[in-house]
């Protein structure tokens, strides 16, 4: 159980439960990671909303972004997320147990393509040490066909699961999955 009150879906109204209906929709149930935002109905309008923005990003892909979530929070120690998805780049995104692993142990080896791995290593730097990002980094991107607009929803999408990651840890959410 989170040490923090939270609203079970078998009692959830109005907005709230709107969410998990459509979070049941989209995965067959309600997160504990999703129920964990109901403390603040307002939060857990704000994180659907993120979580339906990233769910159709045109240009980040679904393993780009699984893969930014869990080595953010590897760094961040949240097991439930580092798990969460693992979990999705193996059961969605068909990457192996091993290649997951080897992820973990080393990003550059992410089976991503060039491309995408660029703009990980990227939002990685940018939340371990923010300030060693530089223009050039950027430039790099933008040569392999990053926009501005891209780099910035990367990087917000990582430094986000980092706030994530404190919350969840904070509260203690419960691994289901």
């Amino acid at each position: 159980m989170p040490i923090i009150q939270t609203i079970h879906p078998s009692e959830a109204n109005g907005e709230v439960a709107d969410i998990y209906q459509q979070a049941t929709q989209a995965f067959g149930r309600v997160p504990n990671a999703l129920q964990m935002y109901s403390a603040s109905p307002a939060m857990l309008t704000q994180q659907w909303q993120s979580i339906g923005y990233y769910m159709n990003h045109p240009t980040l892909s679904f393993p780009l972004l699984a893969t930014i979530r869990m080595l953010v929070s590897q760094e961040n120690a949240c097991d439930y997320c580092v798990g969460f998805n693992a979990a999705m780049l193996i059961n969605v995104a068909k990457q192996t147990p091993e290649q997951v692993a080897e992820t973990k142990r080393n990003p550059t080896l992410a089976p991503l393509n060039d491309k995408d791995k660029a703009m990980l290593l990227l939002v990685l730097k940018a939340t371990s040490t923010p300030k060693d990002v530089s223009a050039s980094d950027l430039q790099h991107l933008r040569e392999l066909g990053w926009h501005d607009a891209d780099i910035m929803d990367a990087v917000s999408h990582g430094a986000r699961n980092m706030a994530v990651d404190y919350i969840f840890n904070t509260f203690k959410v419960e691994n289901d999955f």
